[in-house]
């Protein structure tokens, strides 16, 4: 009899089991930093393959934002709900040597913010543009910021009720960066 009841207990188990449909995978947009450079788009990437179960759908890298599809009890299992961003971002602050990461979002609509630009110099590297980078993305009111050493220039999308140009530059200069002057108008 027992022999009977453990075998109707594994087929209704397994008649369960295969109704249980997988949880669906999400998509989820975060705002990244570290997000400097075109080519910093690359050491993303590199960091996602190495987070099992977590896919790069999509960056706007003019916004600093990418979508992500994972299922949060897969991705995630041993995380609470509400502590998921933050777990996330600790795996691509470790995936990336601490260069990339997640921030909480602007709510200022994309089409409500004001594009900055502030000419530099003596950039000659990577990590100069990533130290310059790392003077300004913090400011409240950055939705998203840009270096190119190569043309030596800053560029952010900001609130503009929360920050503006003279705080970048006030930033820029306490990180010892240099302003390039505007050129004089005759």
């Amino acid at each position: 009899m027992n022999h009977i009841l453990f075998t109707l207990c594994l087929f209704t188990c397994a008649a369960f089991a295969a109704d249980e449909k997988p949880a669906p995978s999400q998509n989820v947009t975060y705002r990244i930093t570290g997000l400097f450079s075109p080519g910093r788009e690359t050491a993303l990437r590199t960091a996602i393959e190495t987070l099992p179960n977590v896919k790069l759908v999509s960056l706007d890298f003019e916004h600093a934002e990418a979508v992500f599809s994972y299922v949060p009890t897969v991705a995630f299992h041993d995380t609470k709900p509400e502590d998921i961003t933050q777990e996330f971002d600790n795996r691509i602050r470790n995936a990336a040597h601490h260069t990339l990461g997640i921030a909480p979002f602007i709510t200022t609509p994309h089409d409500k913010l004001t594009r900055i630009e502030i000419s530099v110099i003596g950039l000659d590297c990577q990590a100069c543009a990533l130290a310059t980078y790392e003077a300004i993305y913090r400011i409240d009111g950055i939705a998203a910021a840009a270096v190119d050493y190569k043309e030596g220039r800053v560029t952010a999308l900001i609130d503009s009720s929360k920050t503006n140009q003279p705080a970048l530059e006030d930033a820029l200069k306490k990180r010892e960066v240099k302003l390039n002057p505007p050129p004089k108008t005759p």
